[in-house]
């Protein structure tokens, strides 16, 4: 059995989750983590038998079989770019970005490369999932509802536009991503935020979200985005189609139909240690069940930030279709990440 050597970039609360399911991994070695926090990339290369490394290039020269780049979206870019220029296979957090200019860049150099890679939307793993998908072979589907209401999260760059891109682009990503995978590509979107920012120190994104979306095979849909509570209320899709209608979120699904309604229970954990299985055989050529890479994160990228661009400047936003699907929304500013730790 061969084993794969990983490499971390960013020590935070992401990167430490990948770190404990790699460890349960037989066939992966950890070796070392990469933060400019230099004591919380020891603390987790400490607790699963890996080096610190100074900084990215240092990890590359180490020799990794695969990189797992766990960073704020603020800080996406040079990172993919070095692993990029050396070959190794990556695993890029959600969102892949906090603008849609450098998701675009570094989804030229992979294909450029021909490099694999996969993107963290583990919702795609949810058996669940392709129940719904199952489902909803032969029905139409008329009409989706997303929402992602929830709290603010506890890391100081999640509440600046700049940094994090905001709710919908930070975590309601996770819906939009479903959305596209058992609905349609949406063509148009028209949102609205309420210009208010939630009570936390320097917040300047949006306190609720509302979009409305077309679909290219003539759905319609909604996505309502909150970050106003203190609990996470709720996460998933609505969906209906021709004498089916669909609740499903990460803890389960519920189907109702002529035969009445049932729930079927799913495993949040089990999608989350799917999706680094999955990347893990692909790399070591034992499996080919990467769902999401760089590529498809992109157009997920995309609905996200058209979304965001709608609700900023009040207009509807096109998205474009086809191989020609680039570069076409206005970006978020990037902000610079000198000196700012890559907790995620």
């Amino acid at each position: 059995m061969r084993t794969c050597r990983v490499g971390l970039v960013g020590a935070g609360g992401v990167a430490r989750r990948h770190a404990r399911v790699l460890a349960g991994f037989e066939d992966v070695e950890l070796l070392g983590v990469t933060d400019v926090a230099r004591d919380a990339a020891a603390e987790l290369a400490g607790a699963h038998g890996g080096r610190t490394f100074a900084d990215v290039d240092e990890l590359l020269a180490a020799g990794p079989d695969a990189v797992y780049v766990c960073v704020p979206p603020f800080a996406h870019g040079p990172v993919e770019e070095a692993v990029i220029a050396a070959g190794v296979p990556m695993f890029v957090e959600k969102p892949v970005a906090v603008d849609l200019d450098t998701a675009e860049r570094i989804a030229a150099l992979v294909q450029e490369k021909g490099l694999l890679t996969a993107v963290g939307h583990h919702w795609r793993y949810l058996h669940v999932v392709e129940q719904a998908r199952q489902l909803l072979a032969d029905r139409p589907v008329r009409m989706v509802n997303g929402s992602w209401l929830d709290k603010v999260p506890p890391v100081a760059w999640w509440a600046v536009r700049e940094r994090s891109g905001g709710p919908v682009v930070e975590q309601a990503a996770h819906v939009l991503d479903l959305v596209r995978s058992l609905v349609d590509e949406a063509v148009e979107v028209t949102a609205y935020g309420d210009g208010t920012p939630p009570p936390v120190d320097g917040a300047d994104i949006d306190s609720v979200t509302a979009a409305t979306l077309r679909f290219a095979g003539g759905a319609v849909g909604t996505l309502a985005a909150a970050c106003v509570l203190t609990w996470k209320h709720r996460a998933g899709l609505e969906i209906l189609a021709d004498g089916l209608a669909l609740s499903l979120a990460e803890d389960g699904l519920v189907i109702r139909d002529a035969d009445g309604e049932r729930r079927v229970e799913s495993d949040p954990d089990g999608a989350r240690v799917a999706v680094d299985r999955a990347f893990i055989d692909a790399v070591t050529g034992v499996g080919d069940d990467v769902r999401v890479p760089y590529a498809e994160a992109l157009r997920t990228q995309r609905l996200a930030l058209a979304v965001a661009e709608s609700a900023r400047t009040g207009r509807s936003v096109t998205l474009p279709t086809g191989p020609a699907a680039t570069r076409s929304l206005a970006p978020v500013p990037t902000a610079v990440t000198e000196g700012v730790s890559v907790d995620a």
